[in-house]
């Protein structure tokens, strides 16, 4: 068992959003009629890393709802993930748990949506055994709902992690011929670029032969913990056709960093039933070459806290897999 390794900064506090005030008048307006009543106060979102408004708006009646919102003029890419967040939301199988979405609404060239408020908080790190235990039996839940890909949702047209693996993920492979700079290496896989080549390869097959949907982010800054010790699974911006298994490994992560056993953990969840013997190896190998890559090409739209996000992920999937392997 590894020591715990904390990130560089904490996942509840990671996001840098504009404020409610700085919001157009006529986009607050706009919200504020929607709601039905004027907005009071406005809790902003800690975790995340876009710099999209996303805040728990609370009304002079009482009530309260979290609301996004993106200026198409200033972030067209992040007004076009709101809306395939809010159509995957109306479409997910009733009982998840997952907030539930309210409303959306076009003003003044900003696109807003509104969710149900969860009373909870970013779990925290290193995981308590609890909170993991909730997440994943949560997760159970969610992967046997989407495992044989619900109708309304394949009508949407969702990519699939097959093609984005072959287009996108296939990031050491990338560095073996020159078109990526190579990332610096923690010791133990150093030398081992042919290795890692070879697992993440794996990948586009192992993803095109699985059936149902997966959510395509599931980090720890996508799951709240409720009051009652409940985990909600948040931002489905990135549902795709692929196996469940690979955003098990994800989430994962976080609890290698935490020092806990999470290779028993994910061989026993059943979102792995069924994964090929090397699926988690296969998993790290090719987030890793994702994360220590993107890391050296942050967007300036993004929050500035994640390249030290994504160097930190890949050290420690590297770290997992370097162990898992035998690299010493």
């Amino acid at each position: 068992m590894n020591l715990p390794s904390p990130p560089p900064v904490a996942y509840h506090a990671t996001a840098e959003r504009p404020a409610w005030e700085s919001l157009p008048p006529a986009v607050r307006a706009a919200v504020a009629a929607r709601l039905g009543a004027p907005v009071v106060s406005a809790r902003g979102a800690g975790a995340g890393f876009t710099r999209g408004f996303a805040a728990v708006l609370r009304t002079a009646d009482g009530g309260s709802a979290f609301v996004k919102a993106a200026g198409h003029a200033e972030q067209p890419h992040l007004v076009d993930w709101y809306a395939r967040e809010a159509a995957v939301l109306t479409r997910l199988p009733a009982g998840l748990p997952v907030p539930r979405l309210r409303w959306t609404l076009w003003e003044a060239g900003w696109y807003a949506l509104c969710l149900d408020p969860v009373d909870g908080h970013t779990p925290r790190l290193p995981w308590d055994q609890a909170e993991l235990t909730a997440t994943l039996t949560g997760y159970a839940d969610v992967t046997a709902a989407l495992a044989d890909s619900p109708a309304e949702l394949v009508a949407l047209g969702l990519p699939r992690l097959a093609d984005l693996a072959r287009d996108d993920i296939l990031w050491w492979g990338e560095v073996a011929a020159g078109r990526e700079p190579p990332p610096p290496l923690p010791a133990p896989a150093r030398g081992r670029l042919a290795e890692l080549v070879a697992l993440e390869s794996r990948l586009p097959g192992y993803a095109a032969g699985a059936p149902g949907l997966t959510h395509g982010d599931l980090r720890v800054d996508n799951v709240l913990i409720d009051r009652a010790g409940t985990a909600w699974f948040c931002d489905w911006t990135w549902l795709c056709h692929g196996p469940a298994w690979f955003d098990l490994a994800g989430l994962l992560i976080t609890g290698y960093a935490s020092g806990l056993d999470v290779a028993a953990s994910f061989a026993a969840h059943p979102a792995a039933a069924g994964a090929p013997p090397d699926a988690l190896d296969v998993t790290l190998a090719a987030l890793a070459g994702y994360h220590l890559t993107a890391a050296a090409s942050a967007p300036p739209t993004a929050s500035a806290h994640l390249p030290a996000h994504q160097r930190w992920t890949g050290e420690q999937a590297l770290s997992w897999l370097a162990r898992r392997q035998g690299w010493t």
